[in-house]
């Protein structure tokens, strides 16, 4: 199951309907990262080399997906009280800026700007069987285990 038991359930919905809709969802954000040639490392990495062969192609596709994501919240979300496949809304209730989201961002960015892919692209192009990406999954899932033990000890 994609969604957990800790997941609440809206009472007229099944969890395979959540689970189609959320299948359907990954498929169109993995189709658009393929369209927009987000899977493509040199792709973003023009992107960064301001200085060089830059691309600032990414910077729309940036802009687009802002801009579906803000029609569709304004027009979507804020208006309901809830969902149409759940009891409520799981927005983000965090509006600080910590030292924990600052070293996650840097560390992110220094991924990012390193290889040129971050983690849904990355889980995109398993399907190339490129070893560079299956290496990088796994380093990325290590790094994720990591992070959660310290964030434990801590």
């Amino acid at each position: 199951m994609l969604l957990g038991p800790n997941m609440n359930q809206h009472p007229d919905t099944s969890y395979r309907l959540q689970e189609f809709v959320a299948f359907i969802s990954g498929c169109l954000f993995g189709l658009g990262l393929i369209v927009s040639q987000m899977v493509d490392a040199n792709k973003v990495l023009n992107f960064l080399d301001f200085f060089g062969d830059w691309d600032p192609s990414l910077a729309l596709v940036m802009a687009a997906g802002l801009s579906v994501f803000s029609f569709g919240y304004v027009f979507g979300v804020k208006p309901k009280s809830k969902p149409l496949l759940d009891e409520q809304f799981f927005l983000p209730t965090k509006t600080n800026v910590d030292k924990k989201l600052l070293i996650g961002a840097s560390l992110f960015g220094l991924g990012w700007g390193l290889v040129g892919i971050c983690p849904g692209p990355a889980i995109v192009n398993l399907v190339t069987l490129n070893g560079q990406f299956i290496g990088f999954v796994i380093a990325m899932l290590l790094g994720m285990l990591v992070a959660k033990k310290l964030i434990k000890i801590t």
